[in-house]
């Protein structure tokens, strides 16, 4: 599983961060999730507002550090998450590979999760919540 945003520094490092504790909750740890941006801060930690909130939840991501989306990376997975639909149509335009494995993680709850990039952290607290929402959702399908 690959989950994407922009930066690649809030929200699919979050995302990233409740997945695998969610897949070692349920005894799936065989089940493997990374993350990347479309347009990365390549090389930079996680927005210390991500990592304080996720570190409140019980989860590390101070180590993680953003990277570029690249085709390799939708060819490898088998299921590529978005925050917003317009991230899903950037990425099918541009690799058409994706189709058909690209969703949003709010899919089925029908929303976007709208990035909290440099505001409080009552946004990231929001991000956060439908992250946690979307990660549900997921977890029964999967």
């Amino acid at each position: 599983m690959l989950v994407v945003c922009v930066g690649n520094i809030c929200r699919s490092p979050m995302a990233e961060g409740l997945f695998k504790q969610t897949f070692i909750e349920a005894g799936k740890s065989e089940c493997r999730v990374s993350s990347a941006g479309l347009s990365a801060l390549v090389g930079h930690a996680p927005d210390p507002n991500a990592c304080q909130l996720m570190i409140n939840k019980g989860i590390d991501i101070s180590a993680y550090r953003a990277c570029q989306l690249n085709q390799e990376m939708i060819r490898r997975s088998e299921l590529i998450l978005v925050m917003e639909l317009s991230q899903k149509q950037t990425i099918e335009a541009n690799e058409p590979t994706a189709r058909g494995k690209i969703f949003r993680l709010g899919e089925w709850g029908n929303f976007d999760i709208a990035d909290p990039y440099q505001k409080e952290m009552h946004f990231f607290e929001r991000t956060f919540s439908l992250i946690e929402e979307g990660v549900s959702q997921w977890m029964g399908k999967l």
